[in-house]
């Protein structure tokens, strides 16, 4: 089929029936196609791929693993279809096919969403003939050539070969093929561009020329991160504008943003581009991935991209995973409300191993898609995150690899089986705080005047906080307080000097002298007289009365062996803060205990976060789960019914990937608080495909699950009416 043929098919389309849905995507549709694709396939070509590769077996198996959403490569660096833009550069092998045009006939015929792919950060020689100011430039003045195909020119992200040239391409794709959605790759740039546009551009906006250095705390560097974003924010503007002037329900979908506020306000549908992990990144960062975009987006539909090959730094774009570890990370994602997307590099097949996985993986999740359209989640647990932590804080010894901070309170909560979910720093209003009784802060050092006094009119509404170090030391800029902005609320104020790191300091663990009992954060450790400290701790002076389980060891020699014995056995130096302030409780640590968790993984460590969150929620968990093992527990609310996921993270190459097999747990008991107005008629595993038995008392539901091999879903199915 020749273009004008394809075309003439198009237009006539118009609206089309989706197969077995009452939904339907097109012009003139009543609902839009956002929310309806629940499991997403994506086909990457590469150039010589026309001609080459089979496109009816991938709309086979498109049909086969019920895959509702699809995003196939058109255009950018290389065009898979016949267009007439000038120096749009047709794969070399097109010939007069078109392969994107192809695919989107067969798959708009088995009723998918179509989202055409772009990838606009390469350009061929001719582009730099004629338009030299398109390509980047370094920050010594010379034109970039692409780092690892010497054939290309970076395109500079920020200037007209985007704003003119894109947006031509963008309107021709979904001129031509009504696609549903534009998904670019690659379109924010790599790093500073030094080209005669950016710098007038910035001169324009900042008064200031570019910066020449990362550091955080420079101005230049600073404003230049605020035009990128506001510059990035303008070209998504733009494009958006520009294919819903050809097709209002369509949608421009950007790969990343630089702020996840902004991409939380202005998506409509978003996909996250964390396709796998390398080395000692964990399992469940997939998750992770989710929770922030969720902080920000609600309940906004989110596909979850999951590569079938490695994603190591050396780039083996053809290799296939093993079966576990793409089991696995997908689990993280679904468990998430990630909806998966898998992507295949390349049209042509090299190993078949990883159809199977998919299949399988998509087969379930088209039979229990019921229990996986969530309504909410009923965690009463918020992690914070700061980006503007991680852009202005750092520059002290102390402040380095202050990210484990996040990722260490992050396992914590993951080891102690306490579903949470993740807050933005910059979204602390009382409507999206309301789910949460307690917030943890892990180190979020940057925060306002007025983040502060929304964490107050928090706690005075009866929630609570755990903190760690420096959170609120730093304005909103990285600027240094004289003291906490939350020091009325921790009852401390900062005192002068940072020690560390230390070597060989541990903390006293004691009784109350006065009852003679432990506090409960100390629960199970009640037989350690001491246990091993941070790396960095603030010094602090009280200024409310506190109990002491918690004190201070300070550092002592550990060599020779006959010195190894501390100076100070014992003092009144408090490192753990906890206070009641009404119906909320306020937990400070002083000290980097997430970070050295995340480094060491001292088991102490993680039982002494774990009880601390637990003494300042002060309320039962809507979900508790005992049993072996390591498990990622995560709950949600759908319409008529409410699911358990249970992600089995239990593998001795879980901190190491990727995993060789899933090691099996054993019986986990668990029971789930369900809304007093509800009663539940049955309780269902949706993997194991298995009813379990259940008791019912007090507003909570009791069960067992037999086993669980990576992925275990319970479905509690509310009784009609209910």
């Amino acid at each position: 089929m020749d273009r004008r043929e394809f075309l003439k098919t198009s237009a006539a389309a118009g609206a089309y029936a989706v197969l077995g849905s009452p939904w339907t995507v097109g012009a003139g549709s009543e609902e839009p196609w956002f929310d309806r694709p629940m499991r997403w396939a994506q086909l990457v070509l590469v150039e010589n791929d026309p001609g080459r590769f089979d496109p009816d077996f991938w709309l086979d198996y498109f049909k086969r693993i019920h895959a509702d959403g699809v995003c196939l490569s058109a255009g950018g660096a290389v065009a898979y279809y016949p267009t007439e833009v000038p120096l749009h550069h047709r794969s070399a092998w097109l010939g007069d096919s078109d392969p994107f045009g192809y695919l989107v006939q067969g798959c708009r015929k088995l009723g998918m969403a179509i989202v055409a792919r772009t990838d606009p950060h390469a350009a061929w020689d001719n582009v730099y003939q004629q338009h030299p100011d398109w390509i980047a430039v370094d920050a010594q003045g010379r034109k970039r050539r692409h780092w690892s195909n010497p054939e290309l020119w970076v395109t500079c992200a920020l200037g007209p070969y985007n704003f003119e040239f894109m947006t031509t391409v963008h309107r021709e794709i979904t001129e031509a093929y009504q696609v549903d959605g534009i998904f670019s790759n690659r379109w924010a740039g790599h790093g500073t561009c030094y080209c005669e546009h950016c710098v007038e551009n910035f001169r324009a906006s900042a008064g200031l020329d570019l910066p020449r250095t990362s550091d955080r705390r420079d101005v230049a560097f600073q404003k230049y991160q605020e035009w990128e974003t506001a510059r990035l924010k303008e070209l998504w503007f733009l494009w958006d504008k520009t294919i819903r002037s050809v097709k209002s329900t369509s949608r421009f979908i950007p790969n990343g943003f630089p702020d996840n506020v902004v991409t939380g306000a202005l998506s409509d549908i978003f996909f996250t581009d964390h396709q796998a992990r390398s080395g000692v990144i964990p399992p469940w960062s997939n998750g992770k991935r989710a929770k922030e975009l969720r902080a920000t987006m609600g309940m906004k539909p989110l596909g979850g991209i999951f590569s079938i090959g490695l994603e190591e730094r050396y780039r083996w774009k053809d290799s296939v995973q093993s079966d576990a570890e793409v089991r696995v990370w997908v689990a993280e994602g679904t468990a998430n409300n990630m909806r998966p997307w898998f992507v295949k590099f390349s049209g042509t097949l090299y190993d078949r191993r990883w159809l199977k996985t998919v299949n399988d993986i998509y087969q379930w999740h088209y039979r229990a898609e019921r229990y996986l359209r969530n309504v909410a989640p009923v965690a009463r647990v918020g992690m914070v995150y700061s980006e503007q932590t991680r852009r202005f804080y750092g520059g002290q010894r102390w402040q380095q690899q202050s990210s484990g901070h996040e990722l260490g309170m992050y396992h914590a909560l993951i080891e102690a089986r306490i579903p949470f979910e993740m807050v933005n720093d910059r979204l602390l209003d009382a409507d999206r705080l309301k789910p949460f009784k307690l917030l943890a802060l892990p180190n979020v050092a940057a925060l306002s005047e007025a983040q502060c006094d929304q964490l107050r009119q928090y706690v005075k509404s009866g929630g609570s906080l755990c903190a760690t170090f420096e959170t609120s030391l730093y304005d909103e800029r990285g600027q240094r307080r004289p003291d906490f902005g939350l020091a009325d609320l921790f009852g401390v104020s900062r005192a002068e000097g940072v020690d560390g790191p230390m070597r060989n300091s541990y903390l006293r663990l004691r009784e109350d002298p006065a009852t003679e009992r432990f506090h409960p954060v100390l629960k199970g450790l009640e037989d350690a007289y001491r246990i091993v400290n941070g790396i960095w701790r603030l010094n602090v002076n009280s200024q409310a009365d506190f109990p002491s389980p918690v004190t201070l060891i300070p550092t002592y020699p550990d060599l020779p062996m006959e010195h190894v014995y501390p100076r100070q056995p014992d003092t009144d130096v408090r490192e753990l803060y906890l206070r009641e302030i009404g119906e909320g409780r306020v937990a400070y640590i002083p000290w980097d205990i997430d970070r050295t968790f995340w480094e060491i993984m001292n088991v102490d460590h993680g039982r002494l976060l774990r009880n601390v969150i637990e003494w300042t929620l002060n309320e039962e968990s809507p979900v508790r789960v005992t049993g072996p093992g390591i498990l990622d527990v995560t709950a949600w609310r759908q319409k008529q019914s409410m699911t358990v996921h249970l992600v089995n993270l239990t593998n001795p190459m879980m901190m190491k990937g990727p995993f060789r097999e899933l090691i099996p747990l054993g019986e986990q008991k668990v029971q789930v608080q369900v809304p007093p107005d509800v009663r539940i008629e049955r309780i269902r595993c949706l993997v194991a495909d298995k009813s379990l038995d259940f008791e019912a008392r007090d507003n909570r539901v009791f069960f067992a699950v037999p086993s669980i091999l990576d992925h275990e879903v319970v479905a509690l199915a509310f009784s009609a009416g209910a």
